[in-house]
């Protein structure tokens, strides 16, 4: 038996892994891969080698960069189940669409684009139809319930706190007689997350792929995120500006909601205008309200006394394109929560647009941000960034929340592990940047004395000897339709050609502008330009 590494190894995204033997091949999420350039180039590469012959499906739970190629997968020839619990497959009949509408709309901007400089248009990545195909395999499963995969394959879904219907997969495949357990964590959720429950605990397990995002670091406690959090909202709010909240739409948008609801009640904030600016969020938010058996005590006894989690008077859902643009016009000193929470893609950039250059303005992260994203880059304090090809200064205050992260950070993932009575444990740890999954590999063989691996991209183990190969297939790009480097670059020859025309033009009318300025830009350009060439 042998295990494949898709994705999110000694990266945070794209989560996928194959398991396979002569008898079945069963794959492990199906993640779309986010971030930097060349992390979102492997979406368009040839990585399933044979989408038709995978048996099954199982899905950890519903965020893009674990679900994300599902409809991909299936359009290149998957024709079997997709496992997930049931909340899970609720929510994915939602996302899945709507990351099909996204592809679209930028494969029809590129495209757009590509006209102008007489270049080939670009198809999807998929299409809405191609989602709406893979929501027809979804096969919902109960927690806790032991079900057959394949023949010789056993499988169960346990809670895993992290979202709605996220869970951890315990698999049993039994082979020439023997039976071996392989867990897969998912993401795993920090304890006292509002509305779901916590984690359930792992009690054993022969191999166990371990996701690493906070592998080497610790979260603040909640008092003290909603003390910071409080302190925030109410520094703005003297200031006048509006506070906007990047947050994914499923779970850290119900968990900010839940959070202000409590601030609002307990009279600690003023209550000003909160607005939900996220489709997919009202949605998710809907689908929260289905699935009452996924939420915790607190929350159920919060349900009983008529209370609603969810919502409160002063907090206003924005659906159509024109209420959120309207937003910009009469939304002064309020609270906007939209997607995406990396700012990779959705309304958030076109409030970001709009907000980071005024010095009265707040921005708060509440989750993740990976490498390459225009939320790691205002993290780690660029003072100048891009938005939808425009340069704006980044003004606003921005601050970073780690207390309202759905994922553990080290000292629970450690915890977690600490309950696993099998002394010949073998663990891979994936789903993290290459320093903390390689953190955390050090402290668990440390702690546990348990022999680690960290995968890289396209490793294949074998299962019995833990021996390493490679996937020969990975470089194959499965459409000639998606850009390389070489149209970028030739773009920017373009760009500069074009500006040094402009430029000598108002030369030798004498009126070239803010010429201060202009050389202090040209200066920049010149140094970004060296920098780039000396990585060659």
């Amino acid at each position: 038996m042998r295990i494949e590494f898709v994705g999110a190894a000694r990266t945070v995204t794209g989560s996928s892994y194959i398991l396979k033997n002569d008898d079945f091949t069963i794959m492990i999420d199906c993640g779309m891969f986010q971030g930097k350039r060349e992390l979102k180039e492997r979406n368009y590469l040839g990585l399933i080698y044979a989408p038709e012959q995978i048996d099954a499906l199982l899905v950890t739970h519903a965020h893009i960069d674990h679900s994300g190629l599902i409809p991909k997968l299936v359009k290149k020839g998957f024709n079997n189940r997709i496992f997930a619990t049931k909340a899970t497959c609720d929510l994915l009949e939602i996302m899945l669409p709507d990351s099909a509408h996204i592809q679209e709309m930028d494969s029809e901007w590129v495209s757009r684009r590509n006209k102008k400089l007489g270049r080939e248009p670009v198809e999807p990545l998929y299409t809405i139809e191609d989602a709406q195909a893979s929501i027809s395999h979804l096969a919902p499963q109960n927690y806790g319930e032991i079900f057959e995969v394949v023949p010789g394959v056993k499988a169960r879904f346990r809670d895993a706190g992290h979202i709605l219907g996220s869970a951890f997969i315990e698999v049993w495949v039994t082979e020439k007689g023997k039976e071996t357990k392989i867990v897969f964590s998912g993401d795993l959720g920090p304890d006292d997350q509002a509305i779901i429950k916590n984690a359930e605990v792992l009690d054993d397990a022969d191999i166990l792929l371990i996701e690493s995002t906070y592998g080497d670091r610790l979260h603040k406690s909640k008092t003290d995120t909603y003390a910071e959090f409080e302190k925030i909202i109410n520094d703005a709010y003297n200031k006048q500006g509006n506070i906007i909240i990047p947050s994914f739409a499923v779970e850290r948008t119900q968990e900010i909601i839940y959070t202000l609801g409590f601030l609002f009640r307990e009279g600690k904030i003023p209550k000003i205008p909160v607005y939900i600016d996220s489709p997919l969020a009202i949605s998710a938010t809907e689908i929260f309200r289905k699935n009452p058996d996924c939420f915790d005590e607190a929350t159920k006894t919060m349900l009983s006394r008529g209370e609603s989690p969810l919502n409160f008077p002063n907090l206003t859902y924005t659906r159509s394109t024109q209420e959120s643009k309207d937003l910009n016009k009469k939304a002064k000193g309020a609270i906007i929560i939209s997607a995406s929470g990396m700012c990779t893609a959705g309304r958030i950039k076109f409030h970001l647009q709009n907000n980071l250059f005024k010095p009265e303005s707040s921005v708060i992260f509440v989750g993740y941000q990976a490498e390459g994203t225009l939320g790691r880059q205002l993290v780690e304090g660029e003072k100048r960034v891009r938005v939808y090809g425009e340069d704006v200064a980044v003004n606003a205050a921005i601050h970073t929340l780690g207390g309202f992260s759905g994922h553990a950070d080290k000292n629970k993932l450690l915890s977690w592990i600490k309950t696993i009575q099998n002394p010949a444990l073998k663990v891979f740890v994936v789903h993290g940047e290459e320093k903390a999954s390689l953190n955390l590999s050090e402290e668990i063989k440390n702690l546990y004395g348990y022999e680690t691996y960290v995968p890289g991209w396209g490793d294949i183990y074998d299962l019995e000897t833990f021996e390493k190969d490679h996937a020969d297939h990975y470089g194959v790009i499965d459409t000639d339709k998606v850009s390389h480097v070489e149209g970028d670059i030739e773009e920017v020859k373009d760009l500069l050609d074009d500006f040094i025309e402009k430029y000598r033009k108002l030369k030798e009318k004498g009126s070239v502008p803010l010429i201060k300025n202009l050389t202090n830009d040209v200066e920049d350009l010149k140094e970004m330009i060296k920098m780039i060439s000396k990585r060659f």
